[in-house]
């Protein structure tokens, strides 16, 4: 057989790649060297908007807002087809004490975000849990938060329902099936399995997949640890984010707190270091959890590109190769409108956004083995 499209990595970029081909009418292979979504996806907070939207670059901004706008569907459509629920929870996010509050409501106005100024007696009414040093607050009531393994799960079951699509998983792709310089396949297992585009979408590991064909992608593993308590359930009613940390409440009373950033290669072990900081920033923003229980700490690996600006696209050098790969610190947040943009280019159809900011052929570095 051979596939319309084999996607190289199931993470929720994968899997929702995989989802907007099949919903298009393509025959799509989803191929993942161990679990699907158990790298960055699952270990994610799960925000539904960059941390700090106003610093990052229209190209981002853009699949963000779309993606943000989706998401609340995206989430009833899952829980419909599958019975899992994403958990797709709009909680509103507070940005507490910024330097640059000028600057980031300057760029609400301009772009129509509701975000505003609040007193900061206000926030204390709402969360009283809060540490008490803060001076000042700006608020997004709408930003939602995903329960990225949940999501995972629902994305996995709803594909698996798909005739038209197979999920291979605890197989590594070894290498590309070529034709001259067109890539027709996949070696997998030593097997070889053609499809006529193949996607590149395996995160951290994308750049060494691609150094096999003479591409140079500069995405590397950037290190995140993350932390999770547990507390009542109407503990913690909205994130709140101070000095590049964040909180994170789940419906069932479960806080994440995150997160490093380390350039520290493909080692993903938990430290000692970030459990120390991670509990002090936890504490400072919420007092409260020095008293509550630590459930879990783990790492994950976000793959870091140029500006956070993902490769959304074919690469032109290598016909039959496309990339949606380079999310950095925002797989998640822009994951719906990545793998539409990305399904609009393959089918044909009109883009839902200008595709010229990801399209990897002015991007990339090419040469010839």
């Amino acid at each position: 057989m051979v596939f319309d499209v084999a996607i190289i990595g199931g993470g929720v970029i994968g899997l929702l790649s995989t989802l907007q081909l099949a919903l298009a009418g393509q025959r799509v292979l989803l191929l993942d060297k161990a679990e699907l979504g158990q790298e960055a996806s699952w270990a994610g907070g799960g925000i539904v908007s960059p941390l700090y939207p106003w610093r990052y670059s229209p190209a981002v901004t853009a699949l963000a807002h779309w993606s943000q706008d989706f998401y609340p569907m995206l989430g009833s459509q899952l829980l419909e087809k599958t019975g899992l629920d994403p958990e797709v929870h709009v909680t509103g996010l507070y940005w507490l004490d910024l330097e640059d509050e000028a600057e980031a409501l300057s760029w609400a106005e301009s772009r129509q975000r509701p975000l505003a100024s609040v007193p900061i007696g206000e926030v204390y009414s709402h969360i009283p849990v809060l540490g008490a040093e803060f001076k000042k607050a700006i608020y997004m009531p709408d930003v939602a938060n995903v329960r990225n393994p949940r999501l995972v799960k629902s994305l996995q079951a709803a594909l698996a329902a798909m005739p038209n699509v197979t999920l291979k998983t605890g197989s590594e792709v070894q290498a590309f099936l070529q034709e001259g310089d067109a890539i027709t396949g996949v070696y997998v297992d030593g097997i070889a399995i053609q499809a006529e585009r193949v996607v590149v979408s395996a995160g951290a590991w994308s750049g060494s997949l691609l150094a096999s064909v003479g591409i140079h992608l500069p995405v590397e593993p950037v290190k995140g640890q993350m932390m999770l308590f547990k507390c009542a359930d109407d503990f913690l009613s909205s994130m709140v984010l101070a000095k590049g940390r964040y909180a994170i409440p789940r419906r069932d009373g479960h806080i994440l707190v995150g997160s490093t950033l380390e350039h520290v290669g493909f080692d993903k072990k938990p430290t000692k270091a970030a459990h120390e900081s991670l509990l002090s920033s936890a504490v400072e923003l919420l007092p409260a959890l020095e008293n509550s229980q630590v459930v879990a700490q783990w790492a994950g690996l976000r793959p870091g590109s140029p500006e956070g600006i993902p490769y959304i696209g074919p690469v032109s050098a290598k016909p039959g190769l496309w990339l949606n790969c380079g999310h950095y610190r925002n797989g998640l947040v822009l994951a719906p409108a990545s793998c539409r943009l990305l399904a609009d280019l393959m089918t044909g159809e009109v883009p839902i956004i200008n595709p010229a900011p990801y399209l990897p052929d002015s991007r990339l570095e090419i040469g010839y083995l």
